[in-house]
């Protein structure tokens, strides 16, 4: 019950700043700051990407990302630091694949490399194992990313991945910052 009392206290003190700001008087400098700090307040206790930090302007494209290495081999994955995280799903074909593109229920085979947006570090790679990782593509055995993001890729396919926290580890685990942009790129070692 305490906490309803407060709740609705703080709801009560806060249309009442919406109000006197809304109404005005002839000086409007102690509303504007009083509305000032209120949206700062509010901003802080929103949580914040592992990568967010002041906007360069621009979200970042796949083809600002730069990945050196052919299929089979570890990549070398290079983020820029000229533009934002992405907020969506990216994905693009560096290398191209050929048969038929994989569906959901279907097995992969797959090599990757991960790079983490916020510090720009390797943070897992397949390729460094020598090990290859399978999949039912669309089981909820990955992040949602990766089984959105490897929908008809082909087998023999160097696909680059990049995945906003929602489609990747949300508010953190498995030694990733909360909040953080993962960047893959994978190898198709095997479609079906």
């Amino acid at each position: 019950m305490r906490v309803v009392g407060k709740v609705g206290a703080i709801g009560a003190v806060a249309a009442a700043v919406l109000v006197m700001a809304g109404c005005g008087s002839g000086d409007d400098s102690e509303a504007d700051t009083t509305t000032t700090a209120k949206a700062t307040t509010s901003a802080a206790a929103q949580p914040q990407s592992a990568a967010q930090t002041q906007s360069k302007g621009r979200e970042c494209t796949a083809d600002d990302i730069k990945v050196d290495g052919a299929f089979g081999k570890a990549p070398t994955i290079t983020i820029p630091d000229d533009c934002d995280a992405p907020k969506t799903l990216i994905t693009k074909d560096l290398t191209p694949g050929s048969g038929p593109g994989a569906q959901a229920g279907q097995k992969l085979t797959m090599n990757y490399s991960l790079i983490t947006w916020s510090d720009k570090k390797k943070l897992d790679s397949s390729f460094d194992r020598g090990e290859p990782f399978t999949l039912t593509l669309g089981a909820g055995e990955v992040i949602k990313g990766w089984d959105q993001g490897l929908v008809g890729v082909q087998q023999g396919a160097r696909r680059l991945l990049i995945v906003p926290p929602d489609l990747g580890y949300g508010a953190g685990g498995r030694g990733m910052k909360p909040y953080e942009t993962l960047v893959f790129v994978t190898d198709a070692v095997k479609v079906g």
